[in-house]
């Protein structure tokens, strides 16, 4: 198939290519003989019953520093002038996030939107996972001080983060005299409107933070990502090392419990992760590691979600 794809995510010159997944679905789909454009979500405009967006076709390249280049800007509909959009901008999952997912549903009648925008709106991925709180550590989501302190008091050490933060931000771990929880809690409260999320914390966390991505519900593969010494994040963008994993039985019995329910909300490209068998997010917004996994397992994850879309689209 020759398909006309939209992708809109963050600007192309801020890219780290090296593990960046959107960039590597972009080459794949390139390679392939798509037609691309890039735009920023800001870009995005409902203009007269029709969605479009001031948009660059692009050409990229393997080659960081002068791995893209572009045309100059021109008005795309997004319903008639593309097959495929893909959403790969990164969070803040904020108001501006969720109106995009708001003007690509009205698209989604003729143009494939991945991941499905109303399924990605309704899936924070530090709230989907609690349908699935029988594989979660112990959670609590609270702006209550007391309830956190009750919290810790119960587990002893705990991990606090915000509900819609994004690659290792604003992860805090609290240790057994609870000496910050006060100061935490009001820092948070001040900085957020929303909950917090505490979890007990995971000791093994230090052998590695397991993310496994799923297209259209079926396991593609996983790496572990091992935290720097003094860290408690493994995730890659503050430090962490990604090496080979295969998947425990537990992992498997979490992949085949969701993967179903995965692909029924049309939510194709997404990225579990797993501590010592506890499932503790699903990410679905911008999810990434296909690189990095790639590597390792000598798959091809963005060939699997290409072949995944041209799939869908034939049946649209």
């Amino acid at each position: 198939m020759h398909l006309k794809v939209a992708v809109q995510m963050d600007p192309l010159e801020s890219v780290k290519i090296a593990g960046d997944s959107s960039f590597a679905l972009m080459l794949a789909a390139q390679k392939r003989g798509y037609k691309l454009w890039h735009y920023l979500a800001s870009d995005l405009s409902y203009k007269e019953g029709r969605v479009v967006a001031k948009a660059h076709p692009v050409q990229v390249n393997a080659v960081q520093g002068s791995h893209y280049t572009e045309e100059p800007e021109e008005e795309i509909d997004l319903e008639s002038d593309v097959d495929v959009v893909l959403m790969r901008q990164d969070p803040p999952f904020d108001l501006a996030y969720i109106t995009a997912t708001h003007l690509l549903e009205r698209i989604t009648n003729k143009t494939l939107v991945v991941n499905n925008p109303a399924a990605v709106r309704n899936a924070p991925e530090k709230l989907y996972v609690l349908d699935f709180a029988q594989f979660m550590p112990p959670t609590l989501i609270t702006r209550d001080v007391e309830q956190l302190r009750a919290f810790h008091k119960k587990h002893h050490e705990i991990v606090v983060k915000p509900l819609y933060g994004n690659a290792g931000s604003a992860v805090f771990y609290i240790g057994r005299d609870g000496k910050n929880i006060g100061a935490l809690s009001e820092l948070f409260g001040e900085v957020w409107r929303e909950p917090y999320m505490a979890q007990a914390f995971i000791p093994d966390v230090s052998k590695g933070d397991k993310r496994i991505i799923l297209v259209d519900g079926e396991v593609a593969g996983a790496i572990n990502r091992v935290p720097r010494q003094g860290e408690i994040r493994s995730n890659l963008g503050v430090g962490g090392t990604a090496e080979a994993a295969s998947l425990t039985e537990k992992e498997k019995e979490i992949c085949q419990i969701l993967g179903p329910e995965l692909a029924k909300q049309g939510l194709l490209f997404v990225g579990i992760d797993v501590i010592a068998g506890y499932l503790t997010e699903i990410n679905v917004t911008s999810p990434t590691g296909i690189v990095a996994m790639d590597r390792f397992n000598g798959s091809d994850v963005a060939g699997m979600i290409w072949d995944k879309i041209e799939n869908k689209i034939k049946s649209l």
